[in-house]
């Protein structure tokens, strides 16, 4: 057995789950990053990933990887990043194991990461929020869940793993209604909800009537929602809500769109971007710089105060329909 295969193994069992105490999502990710480079390193070499060494896994052949992941299996560049985050965090604990293979460690960790354009953050208008959170059945046990499911994620924000993760004794509908969550990198935070969410909640807390530890949101067998599950159901109420709002259906929605939703919400209230970071469990005001670019109701509000005082405010309207008609083309 090589350097490499005990190096792997410690950097598990060591570095990501004893010493960083890294989330079951980090582990599964840096998991398949590695059985990936493992299986294209053994296409590439011809050798059995047990007995592949670091000076095989050189600058060269990563860089093929990462290729082949954007060629071959289509991967965005977002995820050729992430695996190339994770390779370095090997190599970098493997640089104070193996000093022997410094000059091969050293080259994997100057390989850049790949610029790619930033998008701008999707989000539903209110009368889009309204169709959807009227799709459900809400005479059917499911469809009253989640009606209560949507409502949540928009009030709130949480990401999916967080809404998946609440049990009933997360939920507190007394005095200041408020939920408890464990965010991404093991930070736990308070949310308050508002009267509208504390209502649905408290009648479907009353219909669920689960002990404190058990799934807030369970599937019919009582289980505890699956990430897809959570896409799944989400996809089918956006196809109905597309029925009566069409601008709705003209929209990728994934789960992660109800929380930039939420962000959007806060902000059109005239919420700081701190506090709007607090609120959502980001971990630098930076993330949340990306809904303030994509409301361009701010940013005509900004143009408004700059305008000259005798400027009439708004958007230009053509006076004439004909003219309106050439201004289209």
């Amino acid at each position: 057995m090589s350097a490499l295969a005990p190096t792997l193994q410690a950097f598990f069992t060591e570095r990501l789950i004893r010493q960083r105490q890294a989330s079951p999502n980090t582990i599964a990710a840096y998991r398949d990053t590695f059985r990936l480079l493992l299986t294209f390193a053994q296409q590439q070499t011809g050798t059995h990933p047990s007995q592949l060494d670091l000076a095989e896994l050189d600058a060269e052949l990563i860089s093929a990887f990462l290729d082949h992941l954007e060629h071959e299996r289509r991967n965005s560049t977002a995820t050729r990043n992430a695996r190339l985050a994770a390779i370095r965090s090997l190599f970098g604990y493997a640089a104070h194991r193996h000093p022997e293979h410094a000059a091969t460690i050293a080259r994997v960790l100057v390989i850049p990461l790949k610029r790619a354009p930033k998008t701008t953050v999707a989000f539903l208008r209110e009368e889009e929020i309204d169709a959807l959170l009227a799709a459900p059945d809400r005479s059917r046990w499911s469809g009253r869940r989640d009606h209560a499911l949507l409502l949540t994620m928009i009030q709130t924000g949480l990401r999916v793993s967080e809404l998946t993760g609440l049990d009933c004794i997360d939920i507190t509908l007394t005095t200041g209604p408020h939920l408890h969550c464990h965010g991404k990198g093991r930070k736990q935070r308070v949310t308050p909800l508002t009267a509208q969410t504390a209502a649905v909640l408290r009648v479907w807390q009353h219909e669920r009537a689960g002990q404190p530890n058990d799934p807030l949101f369970p599937t019919s067998r009582g289980r505890r929602l699956s990430r897809d599950a959570v896409a799944w159901l989400l996809a089918k109420h956006v196809a109905a809500a597309a029925a009566g709002c069409p601008s709705i259906g003209a929209k990728t929605i994934s789960p992660h769109t109800l929380r930039h939703t939420c962000a959007m919400r806060l902000l059109h209230a005239g919420i700081d971007t701190t506090v709007i970071a607090l609120w959502l469990g980001h971990e630098s005001t930076q993330t949340t710089q990306a809904y303030v670019h994509a409301d361009l109701a701010l940013k005509e509000n900004a143009l408004a105060r700059t305008a000259p005082t005798n400027t009439p405010p708004g958007r230009y309207r053509p006076p004439d329909q004909l003219l309106a008609f050439l201004e289209a083309l």
